[in-house]
């Protein structure tokens, strides 16, 4: 006898239908999993065999095959212990095959017949909902999988603490209660304007930055405040949408932080070390993870001590930034994250940090600062929209009350800002200025003729690349829609083109 069971395999954001095909046959006994399985696929045959033991069933004293379907495709993770574990007992008349083959069934095996959970539960329920197939998965990830099957004709969720509560469910003697969908966590303000003393023309680049999510660059010497700006930037996103809610969540769920099935509409803030590898920034691995460019989608990657990365690291991410998602390409996968991000970076000067200052400055000045600042390739400042001195606070700024605007005022204009976009790029695959391009630019960035006579000056006068005035163009929008114009004029683009700087050169 043959028994079916639906399961899934992930690629990236996609989940694959797989097939458990389990045959009992007379024969030498013996327990073989085929199907391009990985190690931990592999020793599921030891996981599966402890739970039933657990049960107290015994493997039939014949030739068992577990086939995972299509065999071509590479098997990793270990979500595939509860649908074998199910194939085989229909396989053994224990449960009725027809109603399994119902599910798709994910879920890893503790030897004690425990479901435990395995990452990517939230997929594998949007593609049960995608079948119109039921899901059965571990009972601590049954609010996870119920966002995927809210509201009328949502599919059935069995969410299982153990193999034998699960069989007794099937088998009619124990109905398991149906999980509710998880806790929608607040919104992580981070820290308040209010906390930042001067810096002004810092804190209007950030406004501008947040309006229309494009990147940002700060230099400025140690103590100046760039990392407190960047952690004020949570405090003036708008939250996210329904949608991209459950988008950023599918992510966190194939990374396995999705914590008991909480979905938060705060925009993702991810600060990574200067010493990531190019792995952990773009992703990869052994298991091909998404790195700290996807797990920021929709959200902020905050690169602090910019230069201080490894330069192949940094160069790594110029093709995120432009088309915002990530291929990861190995021998066994070829897998692409979405990674639309906006990167807001943070650099010293020069080495020592106090360029500009003879009391401070290191000898080597104004050579270090071309030498530390070159670290940084041309191509990738070029996709930075926003470049902003930040100068050093003196003490008297110290001394004085706190502004009168912080977060919450500057946290208005941008959701205004927002709005304009939303409803001017509605029906697009676009959301915020930032992603302008083509026809669409051409259509609602296009200056005034004062407007455009400067730019192209300064076009000229700054040698700008294509891509570096398609920038200032998507910045003066921002602006613009900052200040609730539709149109696009002179003082747009000049306050635009002064956010705009060239590299040194060595």
């Amino acid at each position: 006898m043959v028994a079916l069971v639906s399961t899934v395999a992930y690629l990236g954001l996609e989940a694959r239908a797989i097939e458990v095909q389990c045959q009992v046959a007379p024969g030498m006994p013996g327990f073989a999993v085929v199907g391009l399985p990985d190690k931990a696929v592999g020793e599921s045959r030891q996981r599966v065999s402890a739970a039933l033991t657990a049960m107290g069933l015994a493997l039939p004293p014949k030739r068992i095959t577990i086939n995972l379907s299509p065999a071509d495709l590479p098997k990793e993770g270990s979500h595939y212990d509860l649908p074998i574990a199910l194939a085989l007992l229909a396989a053994m008349g224990v449960i009725d095959a027809e109603q399994v083959s119902e599910y798709v069934a994910v879920g890893e095996l503790a030897l004690d017949g425990r479901i435990i959970p395995s990452p990517g539960v939230l997929l594998a329920a949007i593609h049960a909902s995608g079948r119109e197939l039921g899901l059965i998965c571990p009972a601590a990830q049954g609010a996870e999988a119920r966002w995927a099957s809210t509201g009328i004709g949502g599919i059935p969720i069995v969410a299982a603490p153990d193999l034998i509560s699960l069989l007794n469910h099937l088998r009619g003697r124990q109905v398991l209660p149906v999980p509710a969908p998880g806790r929608v966590d607040p919104p992580v303000r981070g820290a308040d304007l209010k906390q930042v003393k001067g810096q002004e023309t810092a804190k209007r680049a950030l406004e501008i930055a947040a309006a229309g999510a494009h990147n940002l660059l700060m230099i400025g010497p140690p103590g100046a405040g760039k990392s407190l700006l960047a952690s004020c930037l949570p405090g003036v996103l708008p939250d996210l949408s329904s949608a991209e809610a459950l988008e950023v969540s599918m992510i966190a769920s194939v990374a396995g932080t999705l914590e008991e099935g909480a979905i938060s509409r705060s925009r993702p803030y991810r600060a990574p070390h200067h010493s990531a590898s190019m792995a952990a920034l773009t992703g990869g691995g052994l298991k091909v993870r998404p790195g700290e460019v996807s797990m920021a989608h929709l959200g902020v990657l905050f690169l602090d001590e910019l230069p201080e990365f490894q330069r192949a690291v940094l160069d790594s991410l110029r093709q995120p930034l432009e088309v915002g998602e990530v291929t990861v390409a190995r021998a066994n996968a070829h897998v692409t994250y979405p990674a639309r991000v906006q990167l807001v970076a943070a650099m010293n000067p020069c080495r020592c940090g106090h360029l500009g200052n003879a009391a401070l400055a290191c000898s080597r000045a104004p050579r270090c600062a071309a030498d530390y600042q070159g670290k940084v390739s041309g191509p990738l400042l070029d996709r930075i929209d926003l470049h902003v001195e930040v100068d050093p606070v003196r003490a008297a700024d110290l001394t004085l009350p706190p502004p009168a605007e912080g977060s919450a005022e500057v946290a208005a204009r941008v959701a205004r800002a927002r709005a304009l976009q939303t409803a001017r790029l509605e029906g697009t695959r676009f959301r915020t200025n930032a992603e302008l391009e083509g026809e669409l630019l051409d259509a609602h960035a296009t200056p005034d003729e004062p407007g455009r006579r400067l730019l192209m000056q300064a076009a000229e006068a700054l040698h700008l690349s294509a891509r570096g005035y398609t920038r200032i163009l998507r910045v003066a929008r921002t602006i613009a829609d900052l200040g609730g114009q539709e149109g696009i004029t002179r003082v747009h683009v000049a306050e635009a083109l002064s956010y705009r700087r060239q590299a040194p050169r060595a």
